[in-house]
């Protein structure tokens, strides 16, 4: 039977240890609060630990491999020689997560915050009982405020068998890579892990994807040419293919079996059998709150899209709680760390001084890290017409003969722009205020290509900032270099 322990009271109590977490922790800390954190796994959150940076250092790897590919007939010898060694690879990946936990609970500690181990529950509206993992004592924790920011998990993908799929966190502990591997969803998760595992050994790699629209986020056109490239790679893409189940096979091996439409009045379906060895799930994440207990709070949430907040990211129905990060997608931001970060600022702000600062999602980059990147800002063209918005759009779907693309062998570029067109007498609203929309500024951008994870940076600060494509135009760029391109997109 375990006893429980009932701490002082806190200004604050976190509960998470991301990049959210830890900025509000910090910065309301270095104003003399007392601060309590809390979190469930190794301290560090999924950027540091399961997600962002570990899968970077396995996509630099896969990038060596594609670059001494493209240049193969180029001046570069004996490229078929070079390849990936998972668990060497996954060592050094191993080099930037291991230290993460200790090292984050260390600050903590010397900046005076008081961590705790353990699953988080709320039992009434400021206070959060703390199971340890031993089960022998429990902590009780009363904050004046409390902030949620647990981040995101996997969907339930509710079929048969669901219990045999392998997901992302796994995926990057791997010691050695399974040479068939069927990815579910064709989302960021899938098409990344699928390309880092076409360089390395496996041979027979599957995307199933229920809709005929994968990466709905991005641009349809290059997206299309993404496939164009994965197919390449030789990974299957099979689109409007819906799993229904996985069941273990002899030999260790898994059965999905699916059901494709093959013809576009859906009426047509036919049942496919995949044998694997893997099933990876990219279906989708959704806000981690399912075990905080937050109706005895009294929060208010959506299971899909997280808790409800206000323009402070402040809970709508609990004003001593605040959310940031993941468990807000709903809010108008992404599921990004950049805008965990972001969320984080926003909620340090409010909480040291009163509710004064909303966020402003305007010009939040994304990118999918394949290899090539495909990267976007600001609206699609869909979106921008459903607005009666008046543009232009500048799309070359294919610029491999461009300078950049051809001196490195690149077969997969390309870009679309979307800027203001020209009005007579005419203004359109945004956000607070009005402009003119004869400013010709930068409405979206969407590029396909080596470095574009890079290049739309610039292109989300001209889109934050009201740039005109003038100021764009008249900047001038290093040269050769992708930047230099920018001219010609506009």
């Amino acid at each position: 039977m375990s006893t429980s322990k009932t701490d002082s009271v806190y200004d604050l109590v976190v509960i998470g240890t991301g990049v959210a977490a830890s900025t509000v922790a910090w910065e309301c800390r270095s104003a003399g609060w007392k601060i309590a954190i809390i979190d469930s796994r190794p301290f560090g959150g999924t950027c540091n630990l399961r997600g962002c940076d570990p899968k970077k250092v396995l996509v630099g790897a896969a990038e060596v491999i594609d670059w001494n590919h493209r240049m193969g007939d180029k001046g570069i010898n004996n490229t078929k020689d070079i390849h990936i060694k998972w668990p060497e690879l996954m060592r050094f990946k191993r080099s930037f997560t291991e230290p993460v936990p200790k090292a984050r609970e260390d600050q903590f500690s010397n900046a005076g915050i008081d961590t705790f181990h353990g699953h988080a529950r709320f039992t009434d509206v400021t206070t959060i009982k703390v199971t340890g993992k031993n089960e022998v004592t429990d902590h009780v924790l009363n904050g004046k405020h409390i902030l949620v920011a647990t981040g995101a998990k996997p969907a339930k993908l509710n079929i048969p068998g669901e219990e045999h799929v392998t997901i992302s966190d796994q995926f990057l502990e791997l010691e050695n890579l399974p040479e068939r591997i069927v990815f579910i969803g064709g989302g960021y998760i899938s098409f990344e892990f699928a390309h880092i595992a076409a360089r390395a050994s496996a041979k027979k790699i599957t995307i199933l994807h229920r809709s005929n629209k994968p990466l709905g986020q991005f641009d349809p056109d290059l997206v299309c040419q993404l496939i164009h490239s994965t197919r390449e790679l030789g990974v299957d893409v099979r689109l409007q293919t819906e799993v229904k189940g996985i069941v273990r096979s002899s030999g260790n091996g898994l059965t999905v079996n699916a059901l494709s439409i093959t013809e576009e009045d859906g009426n047509s379906k036919e049942e496919q059998i995949i044998e694997t060895d893997m099933v990876v799930h990219g279906a989708g994440r959704v806000p981690d709150v399912e075990t905080l207990d937050l109706e005895a709070a009294g929060i208010e949430y959506d299971k899909k899209r997280g808790i409800k907040v206000n323009k402070y990211l402040q809970s709508v129905s609990n004003p001593a709680v605040y959310a940031a990060g993941d468990v807000v997608v709903g809010s108008g931001g992404s599921q990004l760390t950049p805008v965990a970060i972001y969320d984080g600022k926003i909620v340090a702000s409010n909480l040291l001084n009163g509710n004064h600062v909303k966020p402003n999602y305007t010009g939040v980059p994304s990118v999918v890290f394949t290899i090539p990147p495909l990267a976007s800002v600001g609206l699609q063209e869909s979106v921008a017409k459903e607005q009666g918005l008046h543009f232009r759009t500048n799309f070359q779907k294919n610029t491999s003969g461009w300078y950049t693309s051809r001196r490195i062998g690149e077969s997969y570029s390309g870009f679309k722009v979307l800027v203001e067109e020209r009005q007579e007498n005419a203004t359109i609203a945004s956000s607070d205020d009005d402009y003119d929309s004869n400013s010709g500024r930068v409405l979206g951008a969407h590029l396909l290509g080596t470095h574009a994870e890079e290049i739309i940076n610039i292109f989300a600060l001209a889109i934050r900032l009201g740039l005109n494509i003038t100021d764009l135009k008249d900047a001038i760029f290093s040269y050769p270099t992708k930047s230099s391109d920018i001219g010609y997109m506009l």
